[in-house]
């Protein structure tokens, strides 16, 4: 079985932040690959300032395609909306039977974990790698030592979308938050000004 790690996100856009953790967690792990999984919308987020999704998943492209280890995925732009992660790894397991899915979130996320529709399911079918992020709240207990969960020593990011939007509106120069090539494509599409 290949062992693919799901990196999920609106990416929107990606930054360094993303490259840097899923780079990190594909050299230092026995992960085959890494997925960038755009996702259309999600759930828990306000869809008012995101990208169209083809242009999201061209700024992932633009990020990656010299790594052959981390590739964009668009699995979830054909399924119906708004998504949900426990359908997206239903249909990806189906689809690719000889692949064994990790999801792979920041402990930001961890802790809003049972908010996530059949987290429980997630728990029972799946590994979670986890890397570090500065967050406010605690880690409901029952997933501190949960063994689905796998927490790895990555270096904190805490790089933000939000912050790379607000900057780039704010007309600051952030070249070196993003992939040269998606620093470019925004640039020349004007975005987020």
């Amino acid at each position: 079985m290949n062992k693919i790690g799901l990196y999920f996100g609106t990416f929107n856009p990606i930054h360094i932040g993303h490259l840097a953790i899923a780079n990190y967690l594909v050299e230092n792990s026995d992960l085959k690959e890494i997925w960038m999984v755009v996702t259309p919308h999600n759930p828990l987020k306000k869809k008012n300032t995101l990208l169209d999704d083809y242009q999201r998943l061209h700024m992932v492209h633009l990020a990656t395609e010299d790594y052959l280890k981390i590739k964009p995925s668009n699995i979830e732009f054909n399924l119906p909306q708004p998504n949900y992660t426990v359908n997206t790894l239903v249909h990806l397991k189906e689809k690719y039977p000889d692949n064994d899915f990790y999801l792979i979130m920041g402990e930001d996320n961890l802790k809003s974990l049972p908010k996530w529709k059949n987290y429980e399911v997630l728990l029972e079918e799946y590994n979670i790698i986890v890397y570090p992020r500065i967050s406010k709240g605690k880690i409901p207990e029952h997933l501190k030592d949960h063994p689905a969960i796998l927490k790895i020593d990555a270096p904190i990011m805490e790089i933000s979308s939000t912050m790379i939007r607000n900057s780039i509106a704010a007309g600051q120069d952030l070249r070196y938050f993003l992939h040269n090539r998606v620093n470019q494509y925004i640039d020349e599409m004007g975005f987020y000004q």
